[in-house]
């Protein structure tokens, strides 16, 4: 089985959108749980549902990949996973280090998702000499001073930094000089990389701030239809007391003697 460090997925070399890319594990995670129910075949909606797009560019994703599914049929499941996959670069072996061995990295490095979805944990590394040969998911974690040679031996060249902030440009930089060509950062700071190198960012601080904005969004709106409700009323109360008739424009019951 190939490793990481020598094949990469041709999705660049064959002109698919970044964007494209981007959504191709969301239908890979929906597809994979139709796969896994044994439906055969899916339509572009209910695929684009599952995924969370509309259809329309479901099917425009689909066709930089050469699949137009068949009509009144739709996709086929398996062959859809494995065409996904390949384009991902998931039917190979990408050995994976993660560097930052507190809550965060353990929590990582427990994670199963990554086997099934072609990675595999080839290391874990912290800077705290107490954490040296101590078991984490079964593997045991290496010092950072021989983070070099552990890339070296394993062909990494996806790496995972979840260190302090203050920390991570340094792993960064060793790292990149080491030959990892791509890195999933944790750390809240952003990473300044030479070319030829790629970054995704998870903050989930930033992802909590979005959704406190929508959610006072939310309330904003709330609060505004509440006051705009009392303001009608105020004003259909006062119209009604200068024409002495009731609210719905009736003549009150009882008149004056």
């Amino acid at each position: 089985m190939a490793t990481g460090r020598t094949h990469r997925p041709a999705t660049r070399s064959r002109g698919i959108p970044e964007a494209t890319v981007a959504r191709l594990p969301l239908y890979l995670r929906a597809l994979t749980a139709l796969s896994e129910r044994s439906v055969p075949t899916v339509s572009s909606e209910e695929l684009a549902a599952a995924a969370g797009v509309n259809s329309a560019k479901l099917r425009k994703d689909f066709s930089y990949l050469g699949s137009y599914g068949t009509r009144g049929v739709g996709y086929d499941v398996e062959y859809l996973v494995y065409q996904i996959s390949r384009e991902l670069g998931l039917t190979q072996d990408w050995p994976v280090v993660i560097v930052g061995i507190g809550n965060l990295g353990a929590a990582l490095a427990n994670y199963g998702g990554f086997a099934s979805r072609g990675f595999r944990v080839a290391a874990l590394i912290d800077a705290d000499p107490s954490m040296a040969g101590k078991p984490v998911a079964g593997i045991p974690v290496q010092h950072t001073d021989d983070l070099e040679k552990i890339i070296d031996d394993n062909g990494v060249s996806i790496g995972v930094i979840a260190t302090p902030a203050g920390a991570a440009q340094q792993v960064c930089e060793r790292l990149v000089a080491a030959g990892v060509t791509s890195i999933l950062n944790f750390a809240p700071t952003v990473l300044s990389v030479p070319d030829g190198v790629d970054v995704r960012k998870v903050d989930l601080s930033i992802e909590l701030q979005i959704l406190a904005f929508h959610e006072q969004r939310k309330a904003g709106e709330e609060a505004e239809a509440q006051a705009g409700a009392v303001l009608e009323a105020e004003a259909a109360a006062a119209a009604a007391k200068e024409t002495g008739k009731g609210p719905d424009g009736d003549v009150p019951a009882v008149m004056p003697a």
